[in-house]
């Protein structure tokens, strides 16, 4: 894989999932825009990848906030002179009851989540296709094709997100951009040797996923090589979604 002074941007970098793919990336010689809305959490993640001697800028970003994306998207752009690789993994829950969740509450899922991807998105291909192509990853989830009880905007936006994922992959293909899809399954982003024994053997890999597991999966989404791949969805879940289960 070559990403030697390739322009990346993360969203929701400021921790979890978005914190290591940002540091992967570093690591393998990209310069990374981090943006979250968190300040306190952005730098943290900022700090991190700068004491180990890789460059990485950050911004402030409320992606619920059209006007917000187009300005960072094109500042973005200014500095760096391109934008080779695009992360979309900014999300947040509210998982409520049907019965109780309003219209803001929904609004802030849904436009965080699904509209701020489209957005960030299309800021983004505007510039890479100035530059010979690109790739975005957009993150879903296997919750757009199954779901628990009470998170309904949750998985509304992320089954948004593969339709609009497949739509932009059409549409971006003719400027040589790639767009793909990535849908975790559990990815414990806390305490991990505070799991149970069962947590990891319900799953077919015999274990719960790690960040990491993103992070490798988005290497190779965006990886030149393999821009052959283009409109899927990489569900990485440890086959929990392949998995019949029954009660005994």
């Amino acid at each position: 894989m070559s990403f030697e002074q390739k322009v990346v941007i993360v969203t929701g970098a400021g921790k979890g999932i978005g914190r290591t793919v940002a540091v992967s990336y570093a690591q393998q010689g990209a310069n990374v825009v981090l943006v979250d809305k968190d300040a306190g959490e952005l730098q943290e993640t900022l700090s991190l990848i700068q004491q180990s001697g890789y460059p990485a800028t950050s911004h402030v970003v409320d992606l619920r906030k059209p006007d917000e994306i187009v300005a960072f998207i094109e500042k973005v752009g200014a500095d760096h002179g391109r934008i080779d690789i695009l992360i979309n993994n900014a999300g947040i829950t509210a998982f409520i009851s049907p019965y109780d969740l309003t219209v803001e509450e929904w609004d802030s899922v849904i436009n965080t989540n699904l509209r701020a991807t489209f957005l960030c998105s299309r800021e983004a291909a505007k510039i890479m296709r100035k530059h010979g192509g690109g790739s975005i990853v957009n993150l879903a989830s296997t919750r757009a094709l199954m779901s628990e009880p009470n998170s309904e905007s949750y998985a509304a936006t992320k089954g948004g997100i593969l339709a609009l994922t497949h739509a932009m992959a059409v549409s971006f293909g003719p400027d040589r951009i790639t767009v793909n899809a990535i849908s975790p399954g559990w990815i414990e982003t806390g305490d991990y040797e505070s799991l149970r024994e069962v947590d990891h053997l319900q799953h077919p890999s015999q274990r719960v996923g790690r960040p990491e597991d993103i992070a490798r999966a988005c290497l190779y989404l965006t990886d030149p090589a393999n821009n052959f791949v283009t409109g899927t969805n990489l569900v990485v879940d440890g086959g929990m979604t392949r998995k019949m289960i029954y009660e005994e």
